[in-house]
């Protein structure tokens, strides 16, 4: 039974890590252990975990004995506390399994001892009773801002967004100004459910939109996988954007696309890493992603408030598709293309990965790459420049799914590759639901049949 006198939650940043805890446990026949343990977990207000590394005598100690005591340092107050825990069970798969690896990781990697620290399972424990006990003790800091008044204020700016460019905008411009959150990106699932791909990016000299990135690799990966928020103190090489894109098409049989792939965004050396999964109605729409260069970066309330406000990413991404699915009058009128004059550009389109090069540029693939050839075919056949979200949605051409929740995030993306790739081409929105391919020379159309 918990005392009514302290609870876990007030002692919290006891379980950060960032000062190692000890744990006491006896043997069958009486005989005490001691040891240092690499992770106290909080798990929920009356249970934490500890990472089961080796078969050693604190494992055996558990097995015929459950009970243990733990012993804490508070990281900014030197406060002291005593957990009496019982051993309940051990995951070795899933959502707290996977978090506390990728948090073992970075603590491994900062101590150099990459290959030694592995974790093999997560012990759960029901917390009996916390003890404080005495001992000099600092005064504590003074209180950080209040994230749950910034979130407030994000969230209203999130909810004055009208269509979901704008919506991204301010949710990265917002993680910068309000949470001091300054390098972020966004990041939403393919319609497969197999990867993730950039939709935007704040902080970083490229923006990477359009980047990839596999899902159940890496921090992000393994966030968006497991639907749970995955939280790095600490550099930790296994988890490095680069080494996750780079295992994962040589595993696939695809390394030669590391030339034609688009540079994923994010810091050389990234010290802190915080990934939360956008979920709405049961589902995974993506995952917020941001980083520090500076290590402990990221506490349990940074880790609660982009929580949040991934909620309200989400619930907002759904919300404003529908709008979009929903044309406004206001340029519904057919906007007609006048000829153009000049040397024409070569767009040449692969319908094995819908990708699209610009004379000798990679533009753009996928979805993004259908939807742009789709719309200079009809450019050119028809003469037309205006066209609508339903109108591609329900386009046999381009055969997307009946519900597809990313094709909003798809336009964007595709609006803002043309815009960092090239000066002859723009897309635009010209009303709600609807959008303007303008040209300022001549397209030449080839379409490249595979050999």
């Amino acid at each position: 039974m918990m005392p009514s006198s302290r609870s876990l939650d007030a002692i919290r940043p006891c379980l950060e890590g960032a000062v190692p805890a000890a744990i006491a446990t006896c043997g069958a026949d009486g005989t005490p252990n001691v040891t240092l343990v690499s992770q106290v977990h909080y798990v929920d207000a009356s249970h934490v975990a500890l990472s089961f590394q080796f078969f050693n005598k604190t494992r055996e100690n558990i097995l015929a004995n459950p009970q243990a005591t733990v012993f804490l340092l508070h990281p900014q107050t030197s406060a002291r506390y005593r957990l009496a825990l019982l051993y309940r069970r051990t995951e070795t798969a899933g959502p707290l399994f996977e978090s506390m690896k990728a948090k073992l990781a970075g603590i491994a990697s900062n101590a150099g001892m990459s290959e030694v620290f592995r974790l093999r399972g997560a012990d759960v424990y029901q917390v009996l009773d916390i003890e404080h006990v005495p001992g000099v003790e600092v005064p504590p800091a003074q209180c950080a801002p209040c994230h749950i008044a910034r979130l407030r204020q994000l969230s209203q700016r999130l909810a004055a967004c009208t269509d979901l460019a704008g919506l991204l905008e301010q949710c990265l411009e917002g993680l910068a100004s309000q949470l001091e959150m300054p390098q972020a990106m966004v990041l939403l699932l393919d319609s497969q459910g197999r990867k993730l791909y950039t939709v935007a990016s704040h902080g970083y000299p490229l923006s990477g939109i359009g980047s990839e990135f596999p899902l159940g690799r890496g921090i992000i990966g393994v966030a968006a996988q497991f639907r749970t928020p995955i939280r790095i103190a600490h550099l930790a090489s296994e988890y490095a954007y680069s080494r996750a894109i780079h295992e994962h098409l040589a595993e696939a049989g695809l390394g030669d696309r590391l030339e034609t792939e688009i540079a994923f965004p994010g810091l050389a050396e990234s010290h802190s890493q915080l990934s939360v999964p956008i979920l709405a109605a049961g589902r995974l729409l993506g995952v917020l992603h941001v980083e520090s260069a500076e290590p402990h970066r990221f506490g349990y309330d940074e880790e609660d408030c982009l929580m949040g406000l991934a909620s309200l990413l989400g619930a907002s991404i759904l919300a404003l598709q529908q709008v979009a699915d929903n044309p406004s009058e206001e340029g519904a009128a057919p906007l007609f293309a006048a000829p153009l004059q000049g040397t024409p550009l070569t767009v040449r389109y692969y319908p094995a990965n819908s990708s699209v090069f610009l004379g000798e540029d990679y533009l753009i693939k996928g979805v993004a790459g259908a939807i742009f050839w789709r719309l200079l075919s009809l450019h050119v056949e028809e003469q037309r420049s205006e066209f609508s979200n339903r109108e591609l949605r329900i386009d046999p051409a381009l055969k997307l799914p009946e519900l597809d929740d990313n094709l909003e995030a798809r336009l964007i993306l595709l609006q803002r590759r043309l815009a960092e790739r090239s000066r002859d081409i723009v897309l635009q929105k010209c009303g709600r639901g609807r959008l303007r391919l303008l040209l300022k020379r001549p397209v030449l159309l080839q379409q490249i049949a595979a050999r």
